[in-house]
């Protein structure tokens, strides 16, 4: 009875379940310290190796058409579908495959160890990006400093260096190349820009964009400067330890920055539409604005709270319209409603910042607010106005709180039981 030879590849990955099988009920304890980190790298090495092994297997997978074995569509579903890996990353790794076969010398370093596959993914990926007609000598030696890099880079550094590896290896092609590359993406860029927002329901509006990397980055440097760390004390009872401050995620920091960024957009800046500037119009009543509950309506067909609209009076975002008893408007703005530039650079100077207890916002994140509140007729006076920060100009305005000033002008605010 003749019997086949096992393929090498074959007989060395049966050899691998042996010796695995071996450990496998092996406990760790008795490992120092030493050992158990050195065993962590060259299990990292291990997976780089049979990554490479798996990625010539799935080159030649492709070449015999084994997923004709069940019909599968493509080499990736069947491969997915016989490891129980998802389709997403069973699609990685034939890419993956793919590179390494049109770039044989970082398959050699992978097959060494000295990449990981998601280093020699970004570095196959980086390479084919490359101009086509690049000399293949200039393509080998973008390849070798790549692998080079990636000996102290991680993928997420390769990625960058990878961008840049013509001005290190032909800076007389790199730059050329990297003009039209520039432009062929920032065309792009401009034709896929898109915004998307939708209200949920629950007084909220959720949203999506796609904007130019310029463009993103000049959002991002607008919210950092709203968004710079504030920091809040989270014990303020006597102790004998300084109490630690608390970071708010930067997430919610953002967030936070982008109200503020819209409600102080000031809107004779904006373009006019239908003969005003794009300023939302709030119209509530006399009774509403004084004090009332009686929710308020935007002309965009939404409603706020009573608290909001009194908060928002004293910005400079919002036209309010206020009406009387028989829904008539009684008052539409008012001459000098808002503090000019001179009187917040004068409370700046005097509050030097945020005038409730214990908070260091500085003056440049803060709200002008007015101590008699403007629906009562109050003036636009630097005696009676004071900085706020957003987050207190809120509560300031919110009927769950009362205030008090103390004779350092400083506002003590105090939860309503």
């Amino acid at each position: 009875m003749s019997t086949t030879a096992a393929h090498p590849i074959g007989s060395a990955v049966a050899r691998a379940h042996a010796v695995l099988d071996e450990v496998a009920e092996m406990s760790t304890w008795s490992m120092s310290q030493a050992e158990t980190a050195q065993a962590l790298v060259e299990v990292a090495r291990l997976e780089a190796r049979w990554g490479e092994v798996r990625s010539r297997l799935l080159e030649h997978a492709d070449a015999v058409a084994v997923q004709e074995r069940n019909a599968s569509p493509s080499l990736a579903v069947w491969h997915s579908n016989v490891t129980r890996t998802t389709k997403r990353e069973s699609f990685r790794q034939v890419r993956l495959a793919e590179g390494l076969a049109r770039h044989v010398l970082v398959r050699e370093a992978l097959g060494r160890g000295d990449l990981v596959a998601e280093q020699a993914s970004v570095i196959c990926t980086s390479l084919d990006a490359l101009p086509d007609d690049l000399d293949p000598a200039v393509l080998e030696q973008a390849t070798a400093a790549l692998v080079a890099f990636a000996g102290v880079h991680d993928a997420k550094a390769l990625r960058v260096l990878g961008r840049r590896i013509l001005d290190v290896v032909a800076p007389e092609v790199g730059e050329a190349w990297e003009a039209e590359l520039l432009d062929r993406e920032e065309r792009e860029a401009e034709k896929s820009s898109v915004f998307r927002m939708r209200e949920d329901g629950h007084g909220r509006i959720k949203g999506s964009f796609t904007v130019p990397t310029l463009v993103g980055q000049m959002l991002e440097k607008a919210l950092m400067a709203f968004a710079a760390p504030r920091h809040q004390i989270a014990n303020r009872a006597s102790t004998d330890k300084a109490p630690e401050p608390v970071r708010r995620p930067t997430a919610r920091r953002l967030g936070d920055a982008f109200v503020e960024l819209i409600e102080r957009l000031d809107p004779k800046r904006l373009p006019r539409a239908g003969g005003v500037n794009a300023t939302v119009v709030v119209t509530m009543t006399l009774a509403s604005l004084q004090g009332g509950l009686a929710a308020a309506a935007l002309d965009t067909g939404g409603r706020i709270s009573a608290g909001a609209a009194r908060r928002l009076a004293c910005e400079a975002g919002i036209v309010p319209v206020v009406l009387d008893g028989e829904s008539k408007p009684l008052d539409v703005g008012r001459a000098k409603r808002f503090f000019t530039k001179t009187q917040r650079i004068a409370m700046g100077i005097r509050d030097g910042g945020c005038t409730a207890k214990g908070c260091d916002a500085p003056p440049a994140m803060c709200h002008a607010h007015h101590d008699d509140p403007w629906a009562h007729h109050g003036l636009t006076d630097l005696a009676r106005g004071r900085l706020l920060c957003p987050y207190h100009h809120r509560r300031i305005h919110d009927p769950d709180y009362e205030i008090d000033i103390g004779g350092d002008n400083q506002v003590t605010f105090h939860h309503r039981t």
